[in-house]
């Protein structure tokens, strides 16, 4: 095979140490090896780093092995001079019966030397500095959630009916009622009086629902409870502080997202510390879905293609596009919501959602491309593109029901002047 690096190194990364292999071309054709072991220390990485220069070593790949790879790789980004591949683990596996870390190492070296490794997509450090907020962030919006829903069974368990009353047992009003259950002193009349606006007209209902009596035991719970999702919303308003001053630098590519259907300010950011706003690092928009898992996986054989599921890929992307997808199907007059109703017909929700996210995200490619503004096609291009299948569509939904129907056109007058 041809050699496309001279002078490379193949990694194998734990959690204490580093292995690494050498390969160096030398006259005549051999190759010299040279390995060595390091730890994973800031001073065992700046050996590593020592090390890879005094061989002049000047392509380096790694297997992504969990979170351990990461301060091996940033040690060498800002040490600067080596071309950096990171590779999933699962494509360079080697041939079975040889596992030692040396012989990962030099495997991992051979395939970077023949240009084997294909490179995992790595953002720069801004974009993974974004990433870590919005991931942790929607860590702390699903243990939020998670909270608020323990609070609403326990007064369920309580026989305090607030959720039954209260489209929002966590706004403005329900929380004031929160607090006088857990403080245990007001009657159901008076904690039925704090409610304010349009809820005075529920005042009857919310007597009915405060009715029982909480328990010392319960309203501990509920105090805890209560605390736990306030803190949970307070680290998420500083969260969103951060990540404003991180999206600063990307606000016009933002707001191009932002125009598209579904896609809000949170999945916009999201988004962006996902994949980045330059797309030159996938090769089109179909490498960029199939990245991110929201499209069907291959499976063939013998010239017969077999129904597959979708892909895993990035879940915080796919999460954060299927969530748009359905906003994007409540979209009034828009392409989404027609294709959307139109696929779940046949193909069920879930389905349809993947789909549209698909979408989502081949227009998001082209739109971070060239720099153009989204336009919508509208909600009636579909049956515009396919008049004749939409005409004969209706025509047998009729006749399901029993009518005839003769299809005779509109003619077309032209104006006379």
């Amino acid at each position: 095979m041809d050699v496309m690096a001279e002078r490379c190194a193949g990694l194998d990364v734990h959690r204490s140490t580093v292995v690494a292999c050498v390969l160096l071309s030398e006259a005549g054709g051999r190759t010299k090896k040279a390995k060595a072991e390091f730890t994973t220390t800031t001073a065992g990485l700046g050996k590593l780093v020592a090390w890879l220069r005094e061989h002049g070593v000047s392509v380096v790949g790694m297997e992504s092995t969990g979170v351990y790879w990461m301060p091996v790789y940033a040690a060498l980004e800002s040490a600067g001079g080596f071309e950096l591949i990171v590779a999933n683990a699962q494509h360079i596996k080697a041939v079975p019966g040889r596992k030692t870390d040396m012989n990962d190492a030099e495997w991992v070296a051979c395939l970077v030397r023949h240009g084997l490794m294909r490179p995992s997509f790595v953002p720069p450090k801004a974009i993974r500095d974004l990433r870590d907020l919005t991931r942790y962030r929607r860590t702390l919006v699903e243990a939020q959630a998670s909270e608020r829903r323990r609070l609403i069974k326990l007064l369920e368990a309580a026989d305090i009916k607030l959720a039954g009353v209260l489209s929002d047992v966590f706004g403005v009003c329900g929380r004031l009622i929160l607090r006088a259950v857990i403080a245990g002193d007001q009657s159901a009349a008076a904690m039925a009086k704090l409610a304010r606006g349009k809820l005075r007209q529920k005042r009857p209902q919310l007597f009915d629902a405060l009715s029982a009596q909480v328990d010392p035991h319960r309203r501990g719970l509920l105090a805890m409870q209560l605390t736990r999702v306030e803190a949970a919303e307070a680290d998420i308003a500083a969260l969103d502080a951060q990540i404003a001053i991180h999206l600063a630098p990307y606000a016009r590519q933002l707001g191009l997202l932002m125009a598209i259907p579904g896609i809000d300010r949170v999945v916009g950011a999201t988004m962006i510390a996902e994949i980045g706003v330059d797309m030159t690092v996938f090769a089109t928009a179909g490498h960029l879905a199939a990245w991110a898992g929201v499209c069907p996986g291959n499976n063939e054989s013998a010239g017969k293609r077999k129904p597959t599921g979708a892909r895993k890929g990035n879940p915080h992307l796919k999460t954060a596009l299927c969530n748009a997808a359905i906003g994007a199907s409540r979209k009034r007059d828009s392409f989404f919501k027609a294709k959307y109703h139109k696929l779940k017909s046949r193909r069920g929700g879930g389905r349809a959602a993947l789909a549209i996210a698909h979408k989502l995200l081949v227009v998001a490619y082209h739109v971070l491309s060239t720099g153009a503004e989204y336009r919508d096609l509208g909600e009636t291009y579909l049956d515009k593109r396919n008049a004749q299948r939409s005409a004969q569509r209706y025509v047998r939904r009729l006749e399901n029901l029993g009518y005839t129907v003769t299809l005779n056109p509109v003619a077309q007058t032209a104006n006379a002047f």
